[in-house]
């Protein structure tokens, strides 16, 4: 596991934040939706260049520890995941050049 993911589980510990894994899946949702109005207010909903405000930032965060918490939750260790991921994605690249699934 790494460290991300292990301070995300000793905070929730320490302050009391531990959850059912369907509570952590719903914020992980709820916390991309977040991320997506952010992003859509800082282009005005398509209407101009992106111009991106502090706020993104924070829900990047809020997008990446709750996913960690929910990655915490099922036993999960996110960087192996994530490596997993990319290598899949090598292959996929490799073999059809691109990246999404068949």
């Amino acid at each position: 596991m790494g460290d991300l993911q292990r301070a995300v589980a000793r905070f929730a510990e320490r302050h009391g934040l531990q959850h059912g894994i369907e509570t952590y899946a719903l914020d992980l949702v709820a916390e991309v939706g977040e991320l997506a109005k952010e992003i859509l207010l800082a282009t005005d909903y398509g209407r101009r260049p992106v111009s991106f405000r502090q706020e993104l930032t924070d829900e990047v965060g809020d997008v990446v520890y709750s996913l960690l918490a929910l990655a915490e939750a099922c036993g999960v260790d996110a960087e192996e995941a994530l490596r997993a991921s990319l290598s899949k994605y090598e292959r996929r690249l490799a073999d059809r050049r691109e990246a999404g699934s068949p």
